[in-house]
């Protein structure tokens, strides 16, 4: 076989180069995102000298706890380890669209959005849905429909996913590989603990989010004649002292993962929780929080969750279209967030050029997300 041309040759760096090249370029590559005792694999906390609890036993793969005012990481297991989310994504999906739409604006449900796999809210093809009732929706009962619908409603599922990806960036959580946004099993796709709290830190920022993951109940009406309760699945709201907000997760690769929200005497904690044993994930999560609030403020902090990026290091290009713009009560169903040649460029500008050197990433994905078919929440409404 001829040898290949040596100009080639000298314009295609090795791996090696182009990760020297990202060093020398971003100082942050010196330690992991938050700090680099989070790239432990283990749990990693500092007790005080005396008057320590020790941590909770959970069963999952992976947690972090932290506090969301000071961002300090209080404990951690396997922080950056990369699983598959399950419906913990909706999280990130419902983070990134709800500003890009007004809440009074419809959705028209495609067919794919329509026959998506179970534990859907039961979208009919053909029909407009109220957008402040799709995220309702996805939040509190996890339908996998309504996430496609409002992704959709970007101008194409694939321009969403790209501003859902871009969103992730935007908030440094490099670990996150989002593939379609309802966390329905996906080849690759994978998310860490610290990421998932991250998002979390900002979903806490965001009061439209919160009014939606808050609300306990709610109409829904598929049809003018057919109408369902929607029951909020994240039982911290009415079972913990002090619970705020969260979302559940599962499916037979992810297990179960959880993100929990807690405020207690002006602290507020986050909790993520990942690869857990299946219906355990809101008492691990509780469990952590208990620890987070008794120890916040005694340990010593074992990272922080780093804050956005600045606007103008991410795809600020991408903006809301007039159609969406509040006060403007409109069809949603049209691109919403331009994705011209030049808004692409942007977003592979950020995902090409080093910004993914920010995180050392696990040279396996010990838990990558499985292509098998596998429900996404569990009929107990864990």
């Amino acid at each position: 076989m001829a040898s290949a041309h040596p100009s080639a040759r000298a314009t295609a760096p090795t791996d090696s180069v182009a990760s020297a090249r990202a060093r020398s370029q971003h100082s942050l590559v010196k330690q992991d995102v938050g700090g680099s005792e989070l790239a432990s694999p283990g749990v990693v906390v500092h007790y005080p000298g005396k008057g320590a609890i020790p941590l909770p036993q959970v069963p999952a793969s992976a947690y972090v706890i932290a506090d969301a005012k000071t961002g300090q990481v209080l404990a951690a297991k396997d922080a950056h380890g990369l699983f598959p989310p399950a419906s913990t994504l909706k999280v990130l999906t419902a983070l990134t669209l709800i500003p890009l739409f007004n809440p009074d604006a419809t959705v028209l449900t495609s067919t794919d959005a329509a026959q998506t796999a179970e534990f859907d809210v039961g979208l009919v093809a053909g029909r407009r849905y109220k957008v402040s009732d799709l995220f309702r929706a996805i939040l509190l009962i996890s339908a996998n429909d309504a996430a496609v619908a409002l992704t959709e409603a970007t101008g194409s599922l694939a321009k969403g996913m790209a501003l859902i990806n871009a969103e992730a960036h935007h908030l440094q959580a490099y670990d996150v590989v989002a593939k379609v946004p309802n966390g329905l099993p996906a080849n690759g796709q994978v998310e860490s603990a610290y990421d998932e709290a991250l998002i979390a830190r900002q979903a806490l920022a965001t009061p439209a989010f919160m009014n939606y993951d808050s609300t306990l109940k709610a109409p829904f009406w598929i049809t003018p004649h057919t109408m369902v309760s929607l029951v909020n699945q994240n039982r911290l709201l009415t079972d913990y002292p002090g619970g705020i907000g969260g979302k559940i997760g599962w499916t037979v690769a992810a297990q179960a993962t959880y993100v929990g929200m807690a405020r207690r005497h002006g602290v507020t904690l986050i909790v993520s929780v990942l690869h857990c044993t299946a219906l355990q994930e809101i008492t691990a999560g509780e469990k952590l929080l208990d620890w987070g609030f008794a120890m916040d403020g005694k340990v010593r902090p074992v990272g922080e969750l780093v804050r956005p990026l600045p606007a103008n290091l991410t795809a600020s290009g991408l903006t809301r279209s007039a159609a969406t713009q509040p006060g403007r009560p409109g069809p949603a169903n049209v691109p919403v967030v331009p994705l011209a040649t030049g808004g692409g460029a942007i977003i592979l500008v950020l995902l090409g050029a080093g910004w993914l050197g920010l995180r050392r990433r696990r040279s396996a994905v010990r838990a990558a997300a499985s292509a098998a078919p596998a429900s996404q929440d569990p009929p107990q409404g864990d």
